[in-house]
C-alpha cells in the first residue's frame, strides 16, 4: 500500500461544556507530504493531541476539512488508512505478543492465517520475534510498546499517528525506542505524524517539525529538518543538531510565543 499525505484547511475546534466554549484550535493550516515524518511539538495544552485525532478521522472539527490523499478522513479511516499508537501500549494481558499484534487485523478482515502472517513481519520489523510468545507481563514497557507499533504496522495504514507513544518511558529506552521507529520508518516509508513533548526527539526524528501555540492552538512555525539519514547517536552532538533544539527551545518560550502570532 502506497503511502498517502494529509491535507487541513482552516481546522478550528471547540468544545461545550455547561454551556461554556472552549476553543481549542483555530484557522489551523497543515500539509503533511506523503512518505514524511512530521512532528507537533508544542506545551501541554496547545492542542496537539486534538489535532492529531482530527487529522485522523477520529474526531470532527467544528469547521475546516481533512484529506486523506484524495479521501475524507472519514473514508481513510474506513478503509484502514490510518493506523493508532497511544502513549499506553493497551495490550490484551490473556493474550501472547503475537496475538496482541495480529488482534485488529483478524477483527477487521477475519482471516486468522493473514492476521498472524502480518503480525510475525511486524515483530520482526520492530526486532521482537524473539518474544512472540510472551505475554505482556513479560514484557519490559519499551517492549510492549513495540508490541503495539506492531499491532499498528500489522494493518498495513499508509498513515501511521503516533501520540506520544513514549512519554512514559525511561530515557535510556526512549532513545532505543527513537532509533527502532526511524528504522521503521525508513523501512517502510509510511507518512508518520508524531506529537511529543521533547525538542530532542522531534529534531531527531522528523523531517519536518510544526511548533505549535495555546489558546487557542495553531501552529506558529515550521521547520524542515535537514539533517542527514540515517540518524545515529552522532547526530545529537553534531552543531546543526544543536541549532535546531535552540530554535525551537527559543519557540516555546512564552515571550517568543506571544511575538510569532501577534
Amino acid at each position: 500500500m502506497s503511502s498517502s499525505g494529509i491535507t487541513a484547511h482552516g481546522i478550528e475546534m471547540t468544545f461545550t461544556r455547561r454551556g461554556r466554549s472552549n476553543t481549542v484550535l483555530q484557522s489551523l493550516d497543515i500539509e503533511i507530504e506523503p512518505g514524511s515524518f512530521v512532528t507537533l511539538l508544542g506545551p501541554s495544552g496547545c492542542g496537539k493531541s486534538t489535532l492529531l485525532k482530527i487529522l485522523g478521522g477520529i474526531l470532527r472539527p467544528t469547521a475546516g476539512d481533512v484529506r486523506i490523499g484524495a479521501k475524507s478522513a472519514a473514508d481513510a479511516v474506513r478503509d484502514k488508512e490510518i493506523g493508532l499508537v497511544l502513549q499506553r501500549a493497551a495490550l490484551l494481558p490473556w493474550k501472547t505478543a503475537r496475538e496482541n499484534a495480529a488482534h485488529l487485523r483478524h477483527l477487521a478482515r477475519g482471516d486468522r492465517k493473514e492476521a498472524y502472517r502480518a503480525a510475525d513481519e511486524a515483530l520482526e520489523l520492530v526486532g521482537l520475534s524473539h518474544a512472540a510468545d510472551r505475554l505482556p507481563h513479560e514484557l519490559s514497557g519499551g517492549m510492549a510498546q513495540r508490541v503495539s507499533i506492531a499491532r499498528a504496522l500489522a494493518m498495513d495504514p499508509t498513515i501511521l499517528l503516533m501520540d506520544e507513544p513514549f512519554g512514559a518511558l525511561d530515557a535510556i529506552t526512549r532513545d532505543t525506542m527513537n532509533t527502532t521507529l526511524a528504522d521503521i520508518w525508513a523501512a517502510t516509508g509510511k507518512t508518520i505524524l508524531f506529537v511529543t513533548h521533547s525538542i530532542s526527539e522531534a529534531v531527531f526524528l522528523s523531517s519536518t517539525v510544526h511548533m505549535m501555540a495555546a489558546n487557542p492552538g495553531r501552529v506558529v512555525d515550521t521547520i524542515d529538518v535537514e539533517l542527514p539519514r540515517p540518524r545515529t547517536d552522532e547526530a545529537f552532538s553534531s552543531p546543526r543538531f544543536a541549532e535546531y533544539t535552540a530554535r525551537l527551545r527559543e519557540q516555546l518560550h512564552p515571550a517568543q510565543i506571544k511575538e510569532a502570532i501577534a
